[in-house]
This record gives structure tokens, sequence and C-alpha cells, in this order.
């Protein structure tokens, strides 16, 4: 028998993907599916970032960059941070990468091994968890709690950290959540970490442009204090719906930007040309369909939250940020993931069990309202009779 380190043993995997295969499978038994399960727009990538791709296939751009990416891409991104944040970085500190778990993982494998702390969120990205067990690092949660409106506490997080502690994992706008940190809360979070020095950040903004009812992203780089320490975790996937393109981007500080640089010419060499072309045309052309495809996610967050908030046993927070609703269902009776699994055997409606973020995911469920109005509807519909 074929003999593997440890490691592998521990890792695990994010349950949307098993739930999309399952719910594909019965859609093609003739089954009429509404997936609410998978967190991807559900609009086409915008038209000129397309034909940005093709006519760098066309002009030739179809062999080997840079490892950190096309220097156009770079400098299109540290200008894209200057308009969106206010704070002007330097070109050479930006990663291209081939989606956002990318620096995820780069981020936890330099840090994570057997005797130190990774904290992270729970209920948070599965693939968090997953990647500090894989290192052998021991996972501390931070809770993410409902009567926080799912923003992070920066009392409760800076508890946590230990002379163990060698990373600190943030997400805001959340997954699964939807939670947003208000900017009182980060301040307090970046004064803390004064006290302990030695320990990075990795900070997942990835949702950093969506935001409701006037509440706003505050980005971990706006504070100079940390940025030495620092890795920024964004992307195209969400904003531009290209998350099929896999095209990703990180802001590593100085002290580290070469270590991710040699694990990417290890690992993917570089990113799939024509798309780092198609996303220099997404950073710097019309804005118009991101700012479209925001406001119809608005529209959909409101039935999503009323509809919900209208069921047996289930209320449901207004989320201020990405694209998911994480209701609370626990008056229903139902163990979450049953309850999932149940609503998509017998209801044809795809969802995620709340278990599958984390520990404290237990009585919730996660929806992405990045489907259509009338799908939202029909499946609202399914899930009141079910219930």
């Amino acid at each position: 028998m074929l003999q593997t380190i440890a490691g592998f043993d521990r890792i695990g995997e994010e349950n949307a993907f098993a739930v999309l295969a399952r719910a594909t499978a019965l859609a093609e038994e003739g089954r009429d599916i509404i997936n609410l399960g998978i967190g991807q727009p559900d609009f086409k990538t915008p038209d000129h970032i397309v034909e940005a791709a093709i006519k760098a296939l066309r002009d030739g751009h179809h062999g080997y960059t840079p490892a950190t990416g096309i220097a156009p891409l770079r400098e299109a991104v540290s200008a894209d941070l200057l308009k969106r944040h206010g704070v002007e970085t330097d070109p050479a500190n930006v990663l291209i990468v081939p989606g956002g778990k990318v620096t995820m993982f780069i981020a936890i494998l330099m840090f994570g091994e057997p005797g130190v702390d990774i904290l992270y969120p729970d209920p948070g990205f599965p693939i968090y968890r997953s990647m500090i067990e894989f290192t052998g690092a021991r996972p501390v949660p931070v809770p993410i709690r409902e009567e926080n409106d799912f923003a992070f506490s920066a009392e409760e997080t800076l508890e946590l950290i230990t002379d163990k502690t060698r990373l600190l994992i943030l997400n805001s706008p959340a997954n699964p959540t939807g939670g947003v940190t208000p900017r009182a809360e980060i301040e307090k979070l970046v004064a803390g970490l004064q006290h302990h020095p030695n320990v990075a950040i990795l900070s997942d903004e990835i949702y950093s442009q969506m935001t409701y009812d006037g509440m706003e992203h505050v980005s971990l780089l706006s504070f100079e204090a940390i940025r030495d320490r620092l890795i920024l975790l964004d992307g195209w996937s969400k904003t531009y719906a290209m998350t099929g393109w896999r095209m990703g981007f990180a802001l590593w500080p100085d002290s580290l930007i070469d270590k991710a640089r040699k694990l990417g010419v290890n690992a993917w060499s570089c990113v799939n040309a024509p798309a780092q072309f198609g996303a220099l045309a997404a950073l710097t052309g019309p804005q118009d369909a991101v700012h479209e495809m925001l406001r119809e996610f608005d529209a959909r967050r409101r039935v999503t939250v009323n509809g919900l908030n209208a069921l047996d046993g289930v209320t449901c927070r207004t989320p201020l940020g990405a694209f998911y609703a994480f209701p609370n269902i626990s008056n229903t009776g139902w163990k979450s993931k049953d309850l999932a699994s149940a609503l998509l055997e017998e209801t044809g409606v795809a969802l995620i069990g709340g278990p599958d973020f984390g520990t404290l995911g237990e009585g919730y469920i996660r929806l992405s309202y990045a489907n259509s109005t009338e799908n939202i509807e029909r499946a609202l519909d399914r899930m009141r009779k079910f219930l």
C-alpha cells in the first residue's frame, strides 16, 4: 500500500462542490434543481473582458509570463488599490495567482507547522481550517456570532492570541455569513495587534466591492501600522463574474513577496496569459457591469431575507456584504446538514449546511442569492411548503 505523509489524511474540502456535484447529478436525471449552494455570480463575464482575452490569444500572448504576473496587470492592481483604498502600493509586491485559494494556501503553508496556532473565522470559508490542519498547526476558531451581525469581535479575537500564534486570518465581507465588520471594531483590533508584533495577518477581501445599505468596506491595507506583516487577498472572481477564469491577486509585504514568488515558480509557473489580459481589461475598462450586478444582488438580497423570515422556524439577519444569507434554522427542529440534504433530495433546492463552515455553523444554513429572483422565489416557496 502506498504511504503518504500524515498531512494528506488531515486535509478537508469545500462541501459546496460536493453539493454542486449532487445537484448536477439530480438535474441530469431530469429533476428541476434550483442551486442556491455554489458561491458564484450567475452573470456572464462582461464582454470587453472576454474580448480582451480573445485578442490576447490572437496577438500571440499564449506563452509563459513572469511568475508574478505581467507588469501592466500588477501596475493596474496597484492603481486600483489606490483608487479604492487610498493606499499607494508597489506593483513589485503584487503577485497574480490562479484564484483566491492560492493565497490562502501559500500563507498558511508559510506559517503553519506543528506547535504553532493559526486563528481563523468560524463559521468561515472551509479551506482555512483544512489547510491549517494540513500543515500540522493548531486551528483556533475565532467565533463569528449572529448577535454581532456576523462581524468579528476585536476583543474576542485578541484574547485568543498567545505566544504560539503565528497567523491571524480575517474575512470581511464574509463567506458564509455576509457579515461586514465596522470600522470601529477593525480599528480596535489593529490597536490591539500592536502588542503582538510577531503575528502575521491574512486579510481575505475577495468580496470587498460587495457591500449594501451604505456599509463601508474597511480594508486592513489602510492601516500602516500592520502593513509590514499584512497579506491582502483579493481578485476578480466575484466582482467581475470570473470564477472560472481563476484570476486572483495578493499584496505581500517586502519580507514575504520573494518567498511567495518562489512558491509560485514551483507550483504553477505563471497564470494563464490571455486571462491576465482579460483581468487587465476588467480593472482598466468600464465598471458599469460591476455596479449593475451589485444593484441586482441587492434586490435579490431583500427578496431572500424577507422570504426566509416568513418561513416557519426560520429567522435571518440582513447580510451587509457578499451574496450570501445565513439564516438561523434552530427552531425548525432540524439539524443543519440534515435539512440541507432533505431540501435537495425532496424539493430540489440546493444549499449548504452551516457546519460545513465550522462548528459554530450548526443551527444555520447558507443560501447564495447569486441566482435569479424568479429562482430564489421558487426555492423559497418550496422551502415554505416543506417546512
